[in-house]
């Protein structure tokens, strides 16, 4: 159904604006998307919004005529409004044009088919969204299977990390639960648990990784907890030629799963 919103008062701009809390898209378990980029790779990975919302009287592209049609048969609403009232949604002086509200698609650990992907991500107490966002998108890039996140993980779901993901967080399972739930269920079947570590003199390119390989990545500030560290069938680090003693968490990541990637692309090849 179309409709319009014309002012702040509205109830429902109101409750879709709450979405950027988290407490509230986790009682509503709802997320928002916002750009025609991200929205479109989200409806080729089969997620429509149930809600769309667009500044009226503009140019339109023809990508945002086929996403809102497709809102429209599957009986989801296309609501009109201004570019302040856009502002006031996202949050951003510079906002997107449409903005999408999304059902939140976390899955189960227990759902997960590890055999689906030779790479899956793994990240304890990530704090920040961007490198949350960072992580789906190189996991996409990689093809890995999906992120897993242990212990007290920042929302995936939030704006910023959605944003940073660029519609990777459509395309990768996303998991969130403990470590304890975690190591159970890894040690249940096949998986080479890698965390990456200061704490080692193993180069990450020596190890023959395996497939399904599972690359874990600590807490931005603290690096894996020794407990974890312990639980690792292999801890490997980067070289560091520079003064920097570390390199950024997600930054890390896309180094491993890269040099993991290569590897089971050249057993393949040979």
């Amino acid at each position: 159904m179309r409709r319009e919103i014309t002012g702040f008062s509205n109830p429902l701009f109101k409750q879709v604006r709450s979405l950027r809390e988290k407490k509230l898209r986790k009682r509503e378990r709802k997320f928002l998307a916002e750009g025609l980029r991200i929205m479109t790779e989200a409806r080729e990975a089969g997620y429509l919004p149930e809600m769309l919302f667009r500044v009226k009287d503009r140019e339109v592209h023809s990508l945002e005529i086929v996403l809102e049609d497709a809102v429209l048969s599957a009986g989801g609403d296309v609501i009109e409004t201004s570019a302040d009232i856009m502002s006031k949604l996202s949050g951003k002086e510079n906002a997107q044009t449409i903005v999408g509200v999304y059902g939140d698609h976390g899955t189960a650990l227990a759902d997960i088919d590890r055999s689906t992907a030779p790479i899956w991500l793994v990240a304890q107490a990530m704090r920040d969204p961007g490198n949350l966002g960072t992580m789906l998108r190189t996991g996409d890039a990689v093809g890995a299977g999906g992120l897993i996140l242990i212990d007290d993980c920042t929302d995936p779901f939030s704006v910023e990390a959605v944003r940073a993901s660029m519609g990777a967080v459509f395309t990768q399972k996303v998991v969130q639960c403990s470590w304890a739930e975690f190591v159970t269920w890894l040690r249940a079947g096949e998986g080479q648990l890698v965390g990456t570590s200061l704490e080692t003199a193993h180069d990450y390119q020596a190890p023959q990784y395996a497939s399904p390989c599972f690359i874990l990545t600590g807490n931005e500030a603290q690096g894996l907890p020794a407990e974890y560290a312990g639980e690792c069938d292999l801890l490997v680090k980067m070289p560091m030629r520079g003064k920097a003693d570390s390199l950024n968490a997600a930054v890390a990541t896309a180094v491993m799963a890269y040099e993991v990637l290569n590897q089971f692309r050249n057993t393949k090849a040979m």
